[in-house]
């Protein structure tokens, strides 16, 4: 078995596939996430080490909990 990807990969490939999901392109999700364009592209890449609260930013904006956001992970 393989080396598991590192969390934020796992993480933003997560956030990406519930965003393509509900039809958010990057631009429209990170604003209505009231993040920046170019944090939320870091975020979906694993580069970004996020705080809680934006990651509580994103699981509202996705309309899900924080448990269904990080299922799979």
């Amino acid at each position: 078995m393989g080396k598991r990807a590192d969390i934020l990969l796992r993480f933003g490939e997560r956030v990406r596939a519930l965003r393509k999901e509900q039809g958010y392109s990057q631009e429209g999700f990170a604003s209505a996430c009231g993040l920046d364009r170019t944090y939320m592209g870091g975020i979906e890449r694993g580069e970004r080490n996020l705080a809680l609260r934006n990651i509580e930013l994103i699981a509202d904006t996705l309309g899900i909990s924080l448990a269904e956001l990080m299922q799979e992970l």
